[in-house]
């Protein structure tokens, strides 16, 4: 069936395309999933190309939703600025892996074009044309070791070829698709391992296929043929022993990094590039994009922790996914098993209060106090980090505030020759979840990528008491006044701190969760504990709950959601 074509350069046009590439490359997933060998033969390409243009489409509606909530008229909808910038944002939070984190630098680099304020350029072929060009340029500059043969030499291609079209979108998207698909072909004859599997480029296929929405989105007909023959019959078997894995599984190659490491970084633009330098020192295919303080994050290495400690230092990184390319078993940088490491190993976290220390304690960490007000020094954690008396520590700062600090303890520790992994860990209920899948008889990288996954999937909370009059991101407090907040931000005001703590409670399970953890203060009234529970089991089912006496901990009340 048709679509409707749009005529011109506008918020529609930004949502129905967005709309029609979710839909092709959900029916070319498996296909791209099937032909992914570079840069890591694991098999992901389509459902991570599709993921990241998923949470674009969410964000473009949740702006149309947004605006035809404000009573805005029948009609109506918001400026092609508003939705290239949601399309763009979208993407950059929701980017998966090596391709996906192009394509959301490809979109942002789109969405500069388009959001500019030059009225009369945006609206036709024209700013197409530098939209197309823009983002091509921009992504190769956001990988670090450009490629070619790759998703970006087809971007390339693709605003080339448009930059001779017609001064038509439809005539400027069909010129950007069909020079696209040239250089998809092309890409098994510019690429070793693509020519072994006898495949195209999986992140080049999908970019094809976002370009043929566009031409659909322009001409209301999608291109009529694939754009490039892939040889399915060699591809049936598993590509990744075309790609150099001798056992055919999709396990990285033998000089490969084995672990893939994505986070998202707020961080000065200024600090952007010392990250670059240090992650590059670290492992290959690195990607960082986005700006205005928010980076995407995405690069293979062998030492995750330090991949997650270089962000640390840059800004504050959050949604840490770290995956092993082996599925289910461990190898080195040679690809070998290595012999079982001798458990020789400690945490060491700072804990707010005397119940959590004790907490802690107990699952056998060593531990720093933070009082409120006077939060530890780095002496005080390498200290810690000795005391251990451990070959290898993990260390749980706990606190946001104590990035820095946790960050030179750490490096002071290795001068000394102790092996340390910082967890980036913003709260105590963090560090709870983190110690809870603490296994010291694992690999001590395998220990970490557990820790940081377990802590990164926990949202946190804590409640307090307005000292002053303040703005917050919740609207004007006053002295007295409970707050709410959630993952370091104010999101509730409110004067009683069981109905505030039940407001805070009810806006992290809207997002879901399988286990609430409390840690009450020693200032808690009594039965707040009882009330959420109770909501809990009412409301959520299926969600457990456990509770702490943190003791006197500074906030009244932590509130952890995993």
């Amino acid at each position: 069936m048709a679509q409707v074509p749009q005529t011109f350069l506008d918020a529609l046009a930004v949502r129905t395309w967005c709309g029609l590439a979710l839909d092709a490359l959900g029916r070319a997933r498996e296909e791209i999933d099937a032909i992914n060998v570079y840069p890591v033969a694991d098999g992901d390409t389509g459902t991570n190309l599709y993921l990241t243009v998923e949470s674009a489409v969410a964000a473009v509606e949740a702006v149309f939703t947004g605006y035809e909530a404000g009573g805005s008229g029948e009609g109506a909808c918001p400026s092609l600025a508003d939705a290239a910038r949601a399309m763009a944002h979208g993407a950059l939070i929701g980017a998966r892996g090596n391709s996906g984190t192009i394509l959301a630098q490809l979109l942002r680099g789109m969405a500069q074009v388009l959001a500019t304020e030059e009225e009369g350029i945006r609206a036709d072929g024209q700013g197409l044309r530098l939209a197309l060009r823009h983002a091509a340029d921009s992504a190769r500059q956001a990988v670090v070791h450009p490629v070619e043969g790759t998703v970006l030499s087809v971007a390339s291609a693709a605003a080339e070829a448009a930059a001779v079209a017609e001064d038509d979108c439809g005539a400027v998207a069909r010129a950007a698709y069909d020079g696209a698909s040239t250089a998809l072909a092309a890409t098994p004859g510019q690429l070793a391992v693509l020519e072994r599997a006898g495949v195209v480029d999986a992140g080049g296929r999908g970019l094809v296929a976002v370009l043929a929405a566009l031409v659909e989105t322009f001409t209301g007909e999608a291109p009529a043929a694939a754009p490039a023959p892939v040889p399915h019959a060699r591809v049936e078997a598993p590509v990744a022993a075309a790609a150099g894995c001798p056992d055919g599984t999709a396990t990285p190659p033998e000089d490969g990094p084995a672990f893939e490491v994505i986070y998202l970084l707020e961080a000065d633009d200024d600090a952007v590039g010392g990250l670059r330098r240090r992650l590059d020192s670290l492992g290959d295919s690195l990607v960082v994009v986005g700006g205005d303080g928010l980076w995407n994050v995405h690069v293979h290495v062998d030492d995750a922790g330090a991949a997650v400690e270089a962000g640390v230092e840059a800004g504050r990184p959050y949604r840490i996914r770290i995956t092993h390319f082996g599925a289910g078993d461990v190898h080195t940088a040679r690809g070998e098993r290595p012999a079982r490491e001798r458990a020789q190993r400690a945490v060491v976290a700072v804990v707010p209060g005397e119940g959590l220390a004790g907490l802690y304690t107990e699952a056998g960490a060593t531990t720093v106090l933070a009082r409120p007000g006077e939060p530890p020094a780095s002496g005080e954690l390498v200290e810690a980090v000795r005391r251990a008396h451990a070959r290898e520590v993990v260390l749980l700062p706990n606190d946001a505030e104590l990035r820095h600090t946790a960050a030179a303890a750490a490096e002071q520790a290795r001068t000394e020759g102790i092996r340390v992994a910082l967890i980036p860990t913003r709260s105590a209920v963090q560090g709870i979840a983190a110690l809870a899948v603490h296994q010291p008889d694992r690999r001590f990288d395998e220990d970490v990528v557990s820790m940081t996954s377990a802590a990164g999937a926990t949202r946190y909370a804590e409640l307090a008491v307005a000292e002053r009059q303040a703005w917050t991101m919740a609207g004007i407090c006053q002295a007295g006044d409970v707050l709410g907040l959630i993952d370091g931000d104010v999101a509730v005001i409110g004067t009683d701190v069981t109905a505030t703590a039940e407001t805070v409670l009810d806006r992290m399970l809207a997002a879901g969760g399988e286990l609430v953890t409390l840690v009450l203060g020693d200032q808690a009234p009594e039965g707040v504990a009882d009330r959420l529970e109770a909501r809990v089991r009412e409301a959520y089912l299926a969600v457990d709950t456990v509770v702490y006496r943190g003791g006197r901990q500074g906030a009244l009340l932590l509130i952890g959601v995993e």
